[in-house]
């Protein structure tokens, strides 16, 4: 099957709200224990130790992260080595954030930049027409209706020689009950629009919020491959794993520093990462 895009017509207001909603819980965010940018700031890297392994050594490469949220995934890349890494994110506040996190860690922009901007314009916003390595991670994919535009826009982005980089929660886990994640409850192939309105956030549930309605999209795996071989790109690898970075199911347990399923349950694919490169 081809690459889709959503079946149905897309809500009205889905981008202002989906955006009021991230707008409001940046301050959460940046004040709360999930992120500890206390804890960021004197040791600068979160990124997950497949994503350091599969990317392998970014020294002297220009990174451009799509959807960076307050940076601390893009401010770990610089950490690592590279020489000019990019944020880009929808939300002012959240751009806000990212660049007083830099300023904060010593990085000006011509080292660690961050612009607003819609994903899908983000050739317009970007400083720069390519990058050695563009990457997007955990819980991006799903605010965005339209998969292969998205692939398209990125794509574009790679410099020759270069490569994308996706990491992202698998869509195997939104079948499952939300209990013991035993059960098939969900369709996978569903592309409806799937509109929220609950208060709160992943990084404080107990946070008061007002701006609580939310539109997000499904994308299956074979949408998300299909969309970015359509462009061009060749896939390197396509890996699975049995790890989150949340409590997404109730009987999680944390291990070596992830949220899993308990060791006699079966294993299945939380998170999976992909890597596409341009000739």
């Amino acid at each position: 099957m081809s690459a889709q895009t959503a079946s149905a017509p897309l809500p009205e207001g889905w981008r202002e709200d989906n955006r009021a909603m991230w707008d409001e819980r940046v301050p959460v965010h940046v004040a709360g224990k999930y992120y500890d940018l206390a804890g960021f700031r004197a040791r600068p890297d979160v990124l997950r130790d497949f994503e350091t392994a599969e990317v392998g050594d970014v020294t002297g490469k220009t990174l451009l992260h799509l959807q960076c949220h307050i940076g601390t995934d893009t401010l770990s890349w610089a950490h690592r080595g590279a020489a000019r890494v990019v944020g880009l994110d929808f939300s002012a506040p959240a751009v806000e954030a990212a660049r007083a996190l830099a300023a904060g860690l010593g990085h000006g922009p011509e080292r660690a930049a961050f612009v607003t901007g819609d994903v899908y314009e983000a050739a317009a916003a970007v400083p720069e027409p390519s990058y050695d390595i563009v990457y997007t991670g955990l819980g991006a994919l799903c605010w965005l209706p339209d998969l292969r535009r998205w692939a398209e826009t990125a794509a574009a982005l790679v410099a020759p020689g270069g490569f994308l980089y996706l990491a992202e929660f698998h869509p195997v886990t939104e079948m499952l009950d939300d209990t013991t994640g035993t059960r098939i409850v969900r369709d996978y192939f569903s592309r409806d629009a799937q509109v929220y309105d609950l208060p709160g956030t992943y990084a404080d549930p107990d946070a008061v919020t007002v701006h609580n309605r939310s539109v997000e999209w499904q994308h299956t795996l074979g949408d998300v491959v299909s969309a970015l071989a359509a462009t061009g790109l060749r896939i390197e690898f396509l890996h699975e794993h049995d790890v989150s970075l949340f409590p997404r199911f109730e009987n999680f347990e944390i291990r070596d520093g992830y949220h899993r399923f308990p060791a006699d349950h079966p294993r299945v694919p939380l998170i999976y990462s992909l890597k596409a490169t341009k000739g």
